[in-house]
Formats: C-alpha cells, structure tokens, sequence
C-alpha cells in the first residue's frame, strides 16, 4: 500500500508539471486590467499559501509521541494552510483545476472515467484525515509525503501562470461559481469534516471575492454592485461570529445574505458581461441557485433544448403508460415508476415481468433524473434513451423487442401523435423515436416546489422550527450535504455539476444495523470492474425521499429513521461489515434522537406537489 501511495504522488507530480507547461495562457486575449489585478492578488495569496504548507510539513515533522502537543500543533498548522488555501480558491480552481486535486482532493481513490486514469488521493484532505486518525503520530510517514507533495506545488505556483493570461469574463465566471462553491458545499464541511474549519474557510472566500469583485466595481456607485459587496459583508460577519460548526444557522445565511448576495452579483456579472455562463450549468439569468431555473437542463443533456415540444412530451407521457411496451403486454414504465408514489412502485426489488421472483434492485424515482450523468444505481447508461433501451430489452423488466414495439404501435392514433411530435420523421414509427419521446417525458420531472424552495424563495412560513433546525443539521453535524448537494440534493457534484458521484456506504442485505449481512451486489464493480468500485452506487436525490420508500440500491431500510441510523453510526464499516473502499467515513456522526427526528422533518420538506 506505501508502495502504491509513493507511485500515485510520483504520478500526480508528474502529471502537475505537464500541466504547468501545457497551461502557460489560457487565451491570447490583450490583458484585462481587473484580470491582471486579480492575477497579481492572486500571487501574493500564493506566497502565503506557500509558507503556509511550509510550515504545516514542519509541524507534521515535529510530530512525537513525547510531545503530547505535538498534534495539536499540526491540526492547527493544516487549518492555517487550509485558511490560505481558500483566499486563492476561487482563482485556483477556475483556471488550474488539476493542481487543486493536489491541493484539496477528497480522501479517496477516484478513477477519472471514460479514460480510467487512475488517482490516488493526496492533499490537504487525507492529511486532514490522516491527522484525526487514532495515532497521528504512527502516520507521520505518510503526512510527510503528503505534506511535500502540498509544499513542493505551492512554491510551484508563480511557474504556473508565467505568461498567463485571462479575459474579465473568465474572472467573473470563477466569482460566479465559488460562490455557489461555498453555499452549496464550503458550509457543509464538504472538505473539512473533521477539522470542522468550514465556517472560517468560508468566510476567507468569500472576503477574497469580495476583494476582487471591488476591485472591479470601485466606486462606480453601482447599485447591483454595492448590494453585493454589502450582502457578501453580511456573510462574512455572520460566518466570523463565535458559533460553532455544528450549531451554526446555515438557513439564515443563506436566506439573509448568501442568496440575495448572489441575486446581486448574477445581475451585475451579467450586466458586465452579457454572454457569462454559456453552456455551463448554472444560470446566471436565475436569481439564485435555489430557483427552478438555476440550472440548464441543456448542460446536462443536449437534448433537453430541443426535445422541448408539448406535443413530444405529452406522446412521451403516454407512451409511458402504454402497456404494450412490454413483450407480453402486462406492463408499462408506470408499474415500476407509479406518478402516484413519486415513480417508484414501494417495493425493494420490482416483481419480475413473470411475478414469479424479483429484481435485484429498487426502483429508483425517476424525479430530477435529467440531472445527472448515469441512469441506474450503478450509472450505467448514459442517457434517458439509453435507459428506456435498457428497461425494454431486460428480460426481467419488460422483456421486448424493439422492433416488435414498434409494430404493436403502428396504428393510427400513435402515427398522427408521433407525426406531430417528429413532423422530419416521416411515417415511420422507430424504437428511437420512442425512446426519445419517453425520455423528453421524463425531462420534464422537475419540480423543484417542495416547502423547502417554497421557503428559500420567500415563503417564510412554509416550513416549520423542526425542518429548519433538520436543514441546518443536513448541511451541518450529520454531514448530508457533503454527498447530497444543494440545490439537487443528489451527487451531482457544484459548482459545475459537470459530474455525478458514486459512493461506497456499505449497505447490508437484511437492513439490520445489529446483525448485518454483506450485500452480494457489486453495484459499479459490474460495469467497470476496477476495485474501487466495488459496491459503489450513484447517490440519488433526497428530494421526495419521505415518499419513496424503501431506500438504497437494495431496498434493505424501510424507514428514513433506519437510514439515518445506518448513517449515524457509519455506514457499512460503522456496524461492523468489512468494507475496505467504503467512501463514507465510519467515524459516527453522534446524532441524538431529536437530531435524527429534525433530519426527518427536513427530508419531508423536500416532498414536491406533483
């Protein structure tokens, strides 16, 4: 294992060189003064940055088991670094995104698909986790490799941008997403779990964002501008405030400064700069990231845009329904995905098309699955159409024949409805257009007007004292967030969402926390048989959890209290299953009773009206 941890540093190394001299200009634009100002801010944070690593590696150093303050010390010399970190974040990450994987990737193995580049972790958060350990002191070996390998691409930073250029818009796009950096994942702890630094992280961030977004508007007196500045201040004070991480009011934050922040700063940004955000995801005509437009199905899904038409989505609608899809015509989508129960069918594994057994998986709701980049638990198709392909041709689901599916529907009903949905078409009905129809249906299962969106966009009595202290809960203590992101609630990781997290939890069979039984399903393991996948599963929506039941990949928890249990204590590894690439961490969460209780409420806040 040492072996393969030296060979992944070396590998990362190497690959951050190649990066460096690949990446000396990012365009041949003339410079931009605000973007030069930023550059040269930019570099001056670097140097702190760089002396900040030199000194966490000195700390690690002095690590000794005669010293008792030793680790103490070291704890505190990574939150410095960590702190340093951020005031460059927002620059880093926008223009040297491999470096950072250096710098702050998570603590676990990652294969970088569809090219299956191995990455082994390193960073700030395996020191993290390496120095909250049970003896810190018997990793310092590897915290000293890590810590060298932070330290040497540190110093390396002023090589990074020799000759590097940037235009305005760049610069405003990366303000753009370190800030829904930070208010869908910097409060959660998403990097910073067990040094709980999340708050004051956040607060260096965002001071760094304001700093660059006044240089740009000076004294300008704009009005968008300087409500901004003002709102982002107001964040800032409210992250500074002598609260601890597990106590702190992440709802009001959001509600009171972070998200008119942002409304602000989109209009200004967009006033600046008219063309900002195209093809990404995040909508920068949307008042902020919790509203229903926040974010561009087209980024998701190229279809999106244009398979737009209510005439395709109501055929798609029917087709769903239709029971001739199947090969013996006794089911259609809808017995598996009922509207009626939030399309799932409340079963653990949906009865075979025979209903003689059942399937080996759940029935995942088909809600918000436009917003992800893998269909099924294991993610394996890449598509909805690709999806329905699958379902129609599985011998245990609908077990068809494409082309027979098409003849069945070859009458004169469907030819007009498929004519006015595909008037280039032709006459011809084809299992493509059906799929294509099934999925622009399933695109439109978006309906973001839970209590919860209710209540973020101005609707301050639609949720209760309960579900708010279980959203502060969910973003904080129990660490929801850190896999469940905001605004989706699912693994579609911010402030990109330019890909879906899979993770290894661990689930037992039984769905027993006191006696469990390893599951047998591989989960990603089955598609790419790469050990670090095996029982990894994509991680599904929160949203409408409370209405779709039973939960995970296997069905195995019958109750959302069950669930969170399974959580509190650690997932598969926390009640003893041997599970040595779990992703989750196995340290307990120590959610009482009412805590687990308040998570629930906030869960059933998510329930939309269909």
């Amino acid at each position: 294992m040492k072996q393969l941890l030296k060979w992944g540093l070396a590998l990362c190394s190497g690959i951050f060189l190649i990066y460096t001299l690949s990446a000396l200009k990012v365009n041949d634009a003339p410079e931009d003064s605000w973007a030069a100002y930023c550059l040269s801010q930019f570099l001056r944070d670097a140097q702190n940055f760089s002396a900040t690593a030199s000194g966490l590696k000195m700390s690690i150093g002095g690590l000794s088991a005669s010293d008792t303050a030793s680790v103490a010390r070291a704890r505190q010399a990574l939150v410095r670094c960590r702190l340093s970190y951020k005031k460059i974040e927002y620059f880093m990450e926008y223009f040297f995104a491999y470096p950072v994987n250096l710098y702050n990737r998570a603590p676990v193995h990652e294969i970088e698909e569809p090219y299956m580049e191995y990455q082994s972790p390193v960073g700030l958060q395996v020191i993290e986790d390496l120095l909250y350990s049970e003896d810190p002191v018997a990793m310092k070996p590897a915290l000293l490799e890590q810590a060298t390998v932070v330290q040497s691409t540190a110093a390396d930073i002023p090589a990074t941008v020799y000759g590097f250029r940037a235009g305005g818009q760049q610069v405003a796009e990366s303000l753009g997403q370190e800030l829904i950096r930070v208010l869908a994942l910097g409060i959660t702890g998403y990097d910073a779990p067990l040094c709980k630094s999340g708050l004051s992280e956040a607060a260096v961030a965002l001071q760094s964002l304001k700093e660059a977004l006044q240089a740009k508007a000076g004294d300008e007196g704009n009005v968008y501008a300087d409500s901004a500045l003002r709102y982002l201040g107001k964040a800032i004070a409210l992250l500074q405030a002598p609260v601890a991480f597990d106590q702190f009011d992440r709802l009001a934050l959001l509600t009171d400064a972070l998200l008119p922040a942002q409304e602000h700063l989109n209009h200004y940004l967009r006033q600046q700069y008219p063309g900002i955000g195209a093809g990404g995801a995040f909508n920068y005509n949307a008042r902020h990231l919790f509203r229903p437009d926040a974010l561009n199905p087209g980024a998701f899904d190229s279809r999106a845009l244009s398979d737009t038409a209510a005439g395709l989505m109501a055929l798609g609608k029917m087709l769903f329904s239709d029971k001739r899809l199947s090969g013996n015509n006794t089911r259609s989508c809808a017995t598996c995905h009922k509207p009626e129960r939030y399309f799932t069918d409340g079963l653990k594994g949906s009865l075979t098309i025979d209903e003689k057994a059942a399937t080996r998986r759940n029935a995942p709701s088909l809600l918000y699955s436009t917003y992800q980049y893998g269909q099924f638990f294991d993610a394996r198709d890449s598509s909805l159409e690709k999806q329905v392909y699958t379902v129609l041709l599985n011998p245990d689901e609908m077990h068809s024949d494409l082309d027979a599916v098409a003849r069945k529907l070859d009458n004169k009903t469907y030819r007009l409805l498929f004519r006015k949905a595909f008037p280039q078409a032709g006459k011809q009905i084809t299992p493509a257009l059906v799929a294509r129809a099934i999925a622009a249906y399933e695109r439109t299962l978006n309906p973001f007007n839970s209590a919860f969106d209710r209540y973020l966009n101005g609707d301050r009595e639609a949720m209760d004292a309960a579900q708010r202290k279980g959203f502060n809960l969910f973003m904080g203590k129990a660490l929801c967030g850190t896999c469940h992101f905001a605004p989706l609630f699912n693994g579609t990781l911010p402030p990109l969402f330019n890909r879906t997290e899979l993770e290894v939890l661990g689930t037992p069979a039984n769905g027993s926390l006191d006696k469990p039984v390893m599951d047998t399903d591989s989960g990603r393991f089955g598609v790419f048989p790469i050990d670090f996948y095996r029982y990894a599963f994509k991680t599904p929506t929160v949203r409408n959890a409370g209405e779709t039941a039973p939960y995970m990949h296997n069905g195995s928890f019958a109750s959302l209290e069950d669930l969170i249990e399974f959580y509190n204590r650690g997932g598969g590894a926390g009640i003893g299953l041997n599970v040595p690439s779990q992703t989750l961490s196995a340290r307990k969460l120590n959610l009482s009773k009412s805590e687990i209780a308040e998570l629930k409420s906030f869960i059933l806040a998510l329930k939309d009206s269909l």
